[in-house]
């Protein structure tokens, strides 16, 4: 049924709503794909606005605005709030029907919120664009609720007046307490914590709690909020007190709504499909004689990938890369398969994980363990002596690791060490051609343009209590390397085939950055003498609104601004800075900022091509286990292979050049990545169903690129928790520390040994009156005239601790700057007199005199 048709069906039904068992009843719709297929098409009609979803199972026909409103001026989107109480809403991609919908951001005021809240799907009715074109509007209704529970810290009514309980959201976006009627402090059965806790080698607390106060608990929401009215809640799990062992860890899963539990008819089809079939052996290609081993971290135990390179006669390479056949076990429209695509992604936590996959598949039968015989997707590659790539073929085959490798006994066996060397003697030649064919490729790569930052991560290291005890900054080796290097060759050589072939498939698309952020780049690029080599650049002149009302007030000519319309910029023109800097004091920074500036890769069903790789085509294959777009990319290639397709391909000169160069640069161009065509596949493969109808993949796309984010989000909120919890008795201490990015608040500064970020409030700079200079990107004081800008080195002293925020509030301390706070207390103790009067004051006043001159200048 298409839409159209679900659309029909559903405005005839009573009151225009219908619900899913109705629709499966009237559809005589019996198998589970069906079903699923069908839940899929109701939850994409309600991203798009087409449909209003009313509670779990009932959905409507959105009614038509009052007012004026049409369908023309309505978008449907994720709205996400500030904790100023505003918020934006992003329209969601595209959304049928609706040629005006805006692509920036939506701009909704306090009291448009209407009872929205964070991560609500809404319907918003959208203003005409302002001159500056922006946009503003209003939620006229709520879509799909994406809070059913909230995590939080619990408080008691202060009084006999206050209307009940409340519990703070953990979430600073979520602005309004949820209110705990009498009776609902305590789950059901007096239970106080889930006994299904995702937890690492300690267990948290699971005892109950007669004091709630200052504890952290899991709300469901019984009543949503209203324009007039909080939401009310029941408490369902008590999780502890926030300092406590493992909470916080418990905290980040409930709040971006993780799926840590797999439910009991997935475990058991997990067992059943566990075990190794010998028929399917035997049908195989079989590459078990073959030396080939996994490289991955200490702690892995989920085994994606294996490698192998072998020497040609000609002086050539053949490149094996191994894929654990996941596709084989979890099969389309399964429980398996249903539950993995709700995850999306396995999130990776500093002492824990929540597979995608249960423990039966990910760490057991599709886990490429050493000794043991195992299903395999392989893409076999041959290069010439250069490192090019020649031709690919794609199979089904087995294999049986030969070592278990880490990248830190990879690293010692390249450097040298004569143990590891010794120990693994008849590996040794392996690992250096592994490393050498690693280089090459990575100059090809470098040659058509792929930007590679090196940006250290962090790492969070543990005691043996579990306790934090530091932040180090991640080692990028060879040995890391040569796997990346073999896992990008093989992601885009299975990319160019699908490609060439014409059938619907997955694909990670990284678009060019938008013109905005470029010239903000190459602005902040210019004030450290460097440029990316853009040019003259195409430039429309606009006035904001604000600035029209500044002009009013002031009599000045109002500010104009240049809005670049296009830009020419290619990744070589990255990649260029990015050497340029390579060793450089400012290379922190800039490639900091050169990263800002990109746009977020994602999956897509259209191919678009991939900016930061320079790369015409590109998919992800390579990790079945905690990816689904690469277990979807694993199906639709077993689909064609067992339709007898041949898997074998050639690279055609060109084929993998970059599509993005500029005509100063020289540099042959690839063609452009183009859009499938049914026709194309028709013809080429001999199918004419595929494998996934590309309606499908759309959906799929857009649920793993969300899904995806909403780890990263949650992976990196929890490391910022665990860095302020680090920090917490080093209030009062002294920092090397480099500032990252001004802002009209205050310095976002980067602490220089412990990679660790905090915020120095522009009100903190007190020896004179800060401003924040949008056109420059500076902090610039009034009266001296000193400047802050990206990339200052400066000291700083922690001056508070903002735990609920999970943010950390610094002061500069130096020579002639005025401090505050702890850094003022700490000058005033241990600095002699002379010093000390210079650091607590400003030049002929105290700093509570410059704040009372400070407001009298605000005044005139």
């Amino acid at each position: 049924m298409t839409d159209k048709e679900l659309l029909a069906r559903i405005a005839r039904s009573a009151g225009q709503k219908a619900g899913y068992k109705q629709l499966v009843r009237e559809l005589s719709l019996s198998g589970g794909r069906e079903r699923r297929l069908l839940l899929e098409q109701l939850a994409r009609l309600t991203v798009r606005g087409q449909l209003m979803k009313l509670d779990r199972e009932h959905w409507s026909i959105p009614r038509p605005l009052g007012a004026g409103g049409t369908r023309d001026n309505l978008a449907a989107g994720r709205l996400d709030l500030h904790r100023d109480g505003y918020g934006f809403v992003r329209p969601n991609p595209r959304q049928a029907g609706q040629t005006t919908a805006p692509v920036e951001d939506i701009f909704i005021p306090p009291n448009e919120i209407n009872g929205a809240m964070q991560g609500d799907q809404v319907l918003v009715e959208v203003e005409p664009p302002k001159a500056d074109g922006r946009r503003m509007g209003r939620i006229v209704r709520v879509l799909e609720r994406r809070n059913p529970t909230v995590v939080g810290v619990f408080h008691y009514a202060r009084s006999d007046r206050a209307p009940g309980n409340t519990v703070a959201p953990f979430d600073e976006r979520m602005t309004q307490h949820i209110l705990i009627p009498e009776g609902q402090e305590l789950p059901d059965a007096g239970q106080t914590a889930s006994p299904h806790r995702v937890l690492g080698a300690e267990a948290a607390s699971t005892s109950a709690h007669d004091d709630l106060e200052g504890l952290v608990v899991d709300v469901e929401i019984v009543s949503w909020p209203t324009p007039t009215r909080p939401p009310i809640g029941r408490v369902i799990e008590v999780l502890g007190n926030p300092d406590d062992f493992g909470v916080d860890v418990e905290m980040m899963i409930r709040k971006h709504q993780l799926p840590r539990l797999f439910p009991e008819n997935v475990l058991a089809e997990a067992r059943a499909v566990a075990h190794l079939d010998p028929e399917e052996v035997l049908r195989r290609r079989d590459f078990r004689d073959l030396p080939i081993v996994t490289i991955d971290g200490e702690t892995a135990r989920d085994f994606d990938d294996a490698v192998l390179v072998t020497e040609r006669a000609d002086g050539g390479y053949e490149l094996q890369v191994h894929i654990a056949d996941v596709a084989e076990y979890v099969r389309a429209a399964t429980d398996l398969d249903l539950e993995a695509r709700l995850r999306g992604t396995s999130v990776y936590f500093p002492d824990r994980a929540i597979p995608m996959l249960p423990q039966e598949l990910s760490t057991n039968i599709c886990s490429l363990r050493h000794g043991e015989d195992r299903l395999v997707l392989s893409c076999l590659m041959q290069l010439d002596s250069d490192g090019r790539i020649e031709s690919y073929e794609i199979v089904e085959g087995v294999i049986r690791s030969a070592a278990r490798m880490t990248y830190t006994e990879v690293h010692a066996i390249l450097e040298g060490d004569a143990e590891t060397r010794a120990r693994y003697a008849s590996l040794v030649p392996g690992f250096e051609r592994m490393r050498y064919l690693a280089g090459l490729m990575n100059k090809r790569r470098e040659e058509r343009g792929s930007i590679d930052f090196d940006l250290p991560e962090p790492v969070i290291e543990f005691d043996e209590q579990g306790q934090m005890r530091g932040v180090t900054k991640s080692e990028r080796t060879w040995a890391n390397r040569l796997i990346e290097e073999f896992m990008l060759a093989a992601n885009e050589c299975v990319a160019t085939w699908l490609e060439d072939m014409g059938v619907p498939s997955l694909y990670r698309i990284h678009e060019k950055p938008e013109p905005r952020r470029v010239v903000q780049f190459e602005e902040l690029a210019a004030s450290f003498g460097y440029t990316l080599g853009l040019g003259a650049l195409p430039v429309k002149r606009i006035q904001t609104r604000g600035d029209r009302r500044d002009a009013q007030r002031t009599g000045r000519s109002p500010r104009v601004h240049d809005v670049p319309e296009d830009i020419p910029v290619t990744p070589r023109m990255y990649q260029k800075l990015a050497a340029k800097i390579e060793g450089k004091p400012e290379e922190r920074i800039l490639s900091y900022l050169m990263l800002r500036s990109l746009k977020q890769a994602r999956y897509s069903e259209i191919n678009e091509g991939h900016f930061l790789l320079s790369a015409p085509t590109y998919t992800h294959f390579t990790s079945p286990i905690r990816r689904y777009p690469d277990l979807i990319v694993h199906r639709i290639t077993k689909a064609l292979l067992g339709e007898g397709v041949s898997g074998e391909g050639v690279v055609a000169e060109g084929r993998h050049s970059s599509p993005w160069t500029h005509p100063s640069e020289g540099f042959p161009t690839s063609r452009v990545p183009h859009p499938r065509r049914a026709s194309v596949f028709a013809a080429r493969v001999g199918i004419i169903e595929p494998p996934i109808p590309e309606a499908e993949l759309a959906q799929i796309a857009e649920e793993t690129s969300q899904t995806e984010r909403r780890a990263a989000e949650a992976e990196r909120e929890l490391v910022e928790w665990k860095k302020v919890r680090f920090m917490q008795d080093r209030v009062g201490e002294e920092f090397a520390a480099l500032v990252l990015n001004p802002a009209k608040y205050g310095l976002f500064v980067e602490l220089t040994d412990l990679f660790v970020e905090g915020l120095v409030p522009i009100d903190s700079l007190a020896d004179d009156r800060y401003t924040w200079r949008e056109n420059t990107h500076e902090i610039i004081g009034e009266r001296t005239g000193r400047r802050f800008r990206a990339g200052d080195h400066v000291q700083v002293i922690l001056d508070r601790i903002l735990a609920q925020e999970r943010k950390l509030q610094f002061s500069i301390v130096e020579e002639g700057l005025a401090l505050t706070g702890v850094a003022e207390k700490k000058a005033t103790s241990s600095r002699p007199k002379a010093k000390k009067k210079k650091a607590t004051s400003a030049p002929g006043r105290s700093f509570k005199a410059r704040k009372k001159l400070g407001k009298k200048g605000r005044r005139r």
